[in-house]
């Protein structure tokens, strides 16, 4: 069964937070400390501040789209 997962990051060195979603949350993280990220990347780096589970991909989608609102 796949997962999918809905996180905040917070910036460590800036007062910033990111929503997304992703089946693979330290995959995911390891890309927007890496810049790969263009919407992230001037705000590196990143931890996460929390996250959610999903085994639907259309409700991790909902509940970024809500969280991002």
């Amino acid at each position: 069964m796949d997962y999918f997962y809905v996180y905040v990051l917070r910036s460590i060195d800036y007062e910033r937070n990111y929503v997304g979603f992703t089946k693979d949350i330290n995959k995911r993280l390891k890309q927007h400390n890496s810049g790969y990220t263009k919407s992230t990347k001037p705000y590196k780096p990143w931890k996460i501040l929390f996250f959610e589970t999903y085994s639907s991909k259309i409700k991790a989608i909902e509940r970024e789209r809500f969280l991002k609102t």
